[in-house]
């Protein structure tokens, strides 16, 4: 089945002008076009589009998307390349992954901070508070107020 731009979006949840805007960079280079110009999406397109958009998501830089995609149309002799950029990106999210989840713990940590705080009418409820009475999982933001 033959998709058009405004159709494959939908399909994707994205704009139709951001899939113009991977077309205008390059990143689509396995859309075919009608005619009179008019881009046609295919299924198989769907496949292309959601690492395009993964990528995009995990903060890949369009410039480096476009190299992958490069490399992908390139067939084979990429192969070992392809695999690098995707394992450095998969690194970088697993890091930016565990930095998020630090800064999970710390809001978590306010939240419980300041709940016992507004439950005793004040901050100085922490004060006096012995590490014992606080959660196990907030010790080491203890010095955070």
């Amino acid at each position: 089945m033959i998709y058009t731009v405004g159709e494959m979006a939908k399909r994707l949840d994205v704009a139709a002008s951001t899939l113009r805007y991977y077309d205008k960079e390059g990143l689509l280079p396995f859309v075919e076009r009608s005619g009179g110009g008019m881009r046609m999406f295919k299924d198989e397109d769907m496949s292309w589009l959601k690492i395009i958009e993964c990528l995009k998501k995990t903060g890949m830089p369009i410039k480096d998307i476009k190299h992958f995609i490069d490399c992908c149309m390139e067939g084979d002799s990429k192969i070992d390349e392809r695999l690098s950029i995707i394992e450095s990106q998969r690194d970088a999210l697993i890091k930016q992954m565990n930095e998020m989840q630090e800064m999970l713990g710390m809001l978590n940590y306010k939240c419980w901070y300041y709940e016992t705080a507004k439950k005793a009418g004040t901050c100085a409820v922490h004060d006096d508070m012995q590490t014992d009475n606080v959660p196990e999982e907030y010790h080491k933001f203890l010095s955070e107020k």
